[in-house]
């Protein structure tokens, strides 16, 4: 007679299984978000330091072009700094508000002569 002790038991299992697999599938979900954004950071970082190393080879406000690039990306200009005939810049996108997540990510990036 054991059987009818456990009537009943499967479902609840199932349901504390289909719990914690929609728990982890969340918690990849913002974690894929934040490494999208942290690429999307870097590439308009990059992008914007190419962009004010340009400019200034051509005698133009480097840290213009590069608030500019940075906008068209998707991103904020935080510094922009000249160090001789190279550019230095930092910018910041939003990052993920998933799951009470409300971390911005930054990346920085250098251009200029080689």
């Amino acid at each position: 007679m054991t059987g009818r002790a456990e009537r009943g038991s499967a479902p609840l299992f199932a349901v504390a299984v289909i719990g914690v697999l929609i728990l982890v599938g969340a918690a990849l979900g913002v974690v894929a978000a934040m490494v999208h954004a942290h690429r999307v950071a870097q590439a308009a970082a990059d992008l914007s330091a190419l962009a004010g190393a340009q400019a200034q080879g051509r005698g133009r406000d480097p840290c213009a072009a590069a608030a500019v690039v940075a906008g068209a990306n998707g991103a904020a200009l935080d510094s922009c700094v000249v160090e001789g005939f190279g550019v230095r810049v930092q910018v910041t996108v939003a990052g993920p508000h998933w799951l009470d997540q409300h971390h911005d990510l930054s990346a920085q990036a250098r251009a200029g002569p080689a």
